[in-house]
């Protein structure tokens, strides 16, 4: 357990914490400027009734984000001084652009975006809600090109130092493996946050079938999510098929010019055809303690082979010093895989259901909604961790090992500060589920209440901006109960 190893454990616990939050608030913030210009363009109140319920939820969520990611900055002196010294040329502009670019304009706009309601016009709400979505896409694609540069270096030479200087910022930027990465991550938070979304809203089709208001508001949210789900899985697994086969099989490679980080992630350990379903790799055996494999089927997924003869790289074949952790990389992998398997299916499900006339009316499928809410952040936990722990032993790919880049400090210091860490970070998740669990069962504000708050003190506006409160509402309960529209 040396200070090295724990100060790696410190800052994957850290990381994993915080990309909890920009997982989904990424994603709800382009949902909530989805709702209010939705709101905008027909003064339909269910929308921003939709819009001010899910703001709550993010609003916490992105608080918490930003503190975790400060902790995470300290941590390259602090832990990581050796590479902070190194790479602070190329990372340290990319960094203090996140914040120049993306952190000011959230945090601009945010205080509109939380406390506008009713006092500021409807064009500055939609436009600080546009602004803020912007901000958090580009404050993750700043983090992004830094985290790609060390994946796929590119753009850069060695200073009499030892320094990674700039060459060409061009390359460093857009860096081999930057544009597909990008494009997998902004899919991954809207698909997290759609996902997040269904599973609150199936609660209230589940809990309120007899209110119509709340019925409405859990309706609306689960077709909107469901619309996004059942678009974007097909396209993110073929997004994921492409950063497979055109950066992880090409620019990751060991010094005998394998792909290190895709033998990881397959399992074998001797070259073979079969596509391992679980297993538990040992690195200091050099073999599977344990695996449940279907043969052949790894040449057709893997090679695109469908004769199923060709054979996928074994672990034997890499450099015993330049193999990563295969348990982590292989478990993070069949985590983010299996993870987009349920969704797709469910996605699939969810639109024969409504297909049939019988998705709000199938509570199964509702309470199967609530379940898996949790799927989204799995599987995106399960693709950093496949992303990272693959790229061991290298926190710059080839170029800087991880064990020369940590600071030297001892380990009692660096378990100190790891147990304080673990404290503090599971009372803070802990209150944040609690928190999106009280405000679930609190449920959303009434229609009513929203159109006072909005400045329509007339009772007859409320009438015709409302329909969810008149027969419409029943409507829709009975068209449901008969397996009708939804």
């Amino acid at each position: 357990m040396s200070a090295e190893f724990i100060s790696r454990l410190q800052f994957a616990f850290t990381v994993l914490f915080h990309m909890t939050f920009p997982a989904f608030t990424i994603g709800l913030s382009i949902y909530l400027s989805v709702m209010y210009g939705m709101y905008w363009r027909t003064h339909k109140l269910v929308y921003y009734q939709v819009f001010k319920f899910f703001r709550k939820i993010f609003a916490v969520g992105f608080a918490l984000g930003v503190v975790a990611g400060i902790v995470i900055t300290f941590q390259f002196g602090l832990n990581w001084g050796v590479y902070g010294a190194k790479t602070g040329p190329i990372l340290g502009p990319i960094i203090g652009m996140e914040v120049v670019s993306a952190f000011f304009v959230e945090a601009t706009f945010l205080g509109v975006l939380l406390y506008g309601d009713g006092k500021v016009s409807e064009r500055l709400m939609f436009i600080s809600s546009v602004l803020v979505a912007i901000g958090t896409v580009s404050s993750s694609t700043w983090i992004l090109i830094a985290n790609s540069w060390m994946q796929t270096p590119a753009g850069f030479k060695m200073d009499a130092a030892g320094r990674f200087v700039p060459a060409n910022w061009w390359h460093i930027i857009f860096n081999p493996s930057f544009g597909i990465r990008w494009c997998h991550i902004i899919v991954g938070v809207l698909i997290t946050a759609s996902v997040l979304v269904m599973g609150i809203a199936a609660y209230f089709v589940v809990k309120h079938s007899d209110d119509p208001e709340l019925f409405r508001f859990g309706k609306r949210s689960v077709s909107i999510g469901l619309g996004i789900m059942a678009i974007l899985i097909p396209i993110q697994m073929s997004i994921g098929d492409t950063v497979a086969l055109n950066y992880v099989a090409k620019d990751q490679l060991s010094s005998n010019g394998l792909p290190s980080k895709l033998a990881a992630m397959e399992g074998h350990w001797e070259a073979g055809s079969s596509y391992i379903i679980v297993a538990w790799p040992s690195n200091k055996e050099e073999k599977n303690l344990f695996e449940i494999a279907v043969p052949h089927l790894g040449s057709v997924i893997a090679m695109k082979d469908f004769s199923g003869k060709s054979k996928i790289l074994g672990m034997k074949q890499i450099p015993k010093a330049e193999r990563p952790w295969v348990w982590a990389v292989f478990g993070g992998f069949r985590m983010m895989y299996y993870g987009a398997i349920t969704l797709l299916a469910t996605a699939f499900i969810g639109l024969i259901l409504r297909l049939r006339g019988k998705l709000f009316t199938s509570k199964k499928y509702m309470k199967w909604l609530l379940f898996i809410s949790p799927a989204g952040f799995l599987a995106v936990w399960g693709g950093w961790i496949t992303a990272e722990a693959g790229r061991q032993p290298w926190v710059v790919w080839g170029q800087l090992a991880t064990k020369d880049a940590a600071s030297h400090i001892s380990t009692a210091e660096v378990m100190y500060t790891l147990s304080v860490f673990l404290i503090i970070y599971l009372t803070l998740i802990i209150a944040y589920i609690m928190y999106i669990v009280r405000t679930t069962k609190k449920g959303p504000d009434s229609l009513a209440d929203i159109a006072k708050l909005l400045g329509h003190q007339d009772g007859e506006f409320i009438k015709k901006a409302v329909p969810q409160l008149t027969d419409a509402a029943e409507n829709d309960t009975q068209n449901d109960s008969k397996g009708g529209p939804a």
